[in-house]
């Protein structure tokens, strides 16, 4: 749990220091970018410390091009 804390202290740290400068320039899609990135980044981070199971995504891509893959297979038979 120490661990946790740390990462959402860090992620604190890393806002203290960016946010400002975003908000300054008027930069909105940077900072809705700079955001979204860090919410995966700090919960990725999270839950591998919780030791949960994080999905690899080359298995994502094999169950989306695997039928692509059969079928392109089946025409070269």
């Amino acid at each position: 749990m120490l661990m946790v804390l740390g990462i959402l202290v860090i992620a604190g740290m890393i806002l203290a220091i960016d946010v400002p400068y975003l908000k300054k320039n008027k930069l909105k899609k940077e900072s809705f970018v700079f955001s979204i990135l860090l919410l995966i980044g700090v919960g990725l981070s999270i839950a591998y410390n919780l030791h949960l199971h994080i999905p690899n995504p080359l298995q994502g891509l094999a169950v989306i091009f695997k039928p692509f893959s059969d079928y392109v297979i089946e025409l070269l038979k």
